[in-house]
């Protein structure tokens, strides 16, 4: 697998390119699919995902679902929970990650949901939740404080973060499989 360098690569750091395309190959190799529901990576991850040559093996689709509306529409949230638990919350990247597997023909989807900053008054800059889902697995979580290192480095540090939880749901999703059989 190669990536496009007329595409993300000068914007994007090496490490996180090969975590990329590691991720791909250990879909495709699997068989597995994948989707992403995005909010405060804005649909970098799918981007990122699809300059890498052959990533329609692995890369199902992506969901962009950046406003509360979106969130609902899109992945089919439920607003009372966006208005209680807040749109930046575990409830809400779980039910992100869950919505875009129920919503794909994916095997393995993961969320991004945070304030990449500056934030308002009450939210704190470089929090970000994620969560990755699949099939007869339990949905996963983390939650990282960044800081207020700047939009473009919460996204950057996203893309690590999304990658590493994708690769260990995909080999989690293998060894559930072979166990199985």
């Amino acid at each position: 697998m190669a990536i496009d360098s007329a595409t993300l690569s000068p914007a994007i750091p090496e490490d996180v390119i090969a975590d990329a395309v590691s991720v791909l190959k250990v879909a495709k190799d699997a068989g597995m699919r994948i989707a992403t529901a995005e909010s405060c990576t804005g649909g970098l991850l799918g981007s990122l995902l699809t300059d890498i040559e052959g990533a329609s093996d692995a890369f199902e689709r992506g969901f962009i679902a950046y406003s509360k509306r979106a969130k609902c529409d899109l992945l089919g949230l439920d607003r009372t929970m966006i208005e209680t638990c807040c749109a930046v919350s575990k409830p809400v990247s779980r039910a992100m990650a869950e919505g875009a597997l129920a919503r794909s023909d994916a095997d393995v989807a993961v969320a991004t949901t945070g304030f990449a900053g500056p934030a308002g008054p009450e939210d704190e800059p470089g929090l970000v939740h994620f969560a990755c889902a699949a099939h007869r697995m339990e949905t996963r979580h983390r939650v990282e404080h960044f800081g207020d290192i700047g939009r473009g480095a919460t996204r950057i540090a996203s893309l690590r973060v999304a990658l590493d939880m994708l690769r260990d749901m995909l080999a989690a999703v293998a060894t559930h499989r072979s166990r199985a059989a």
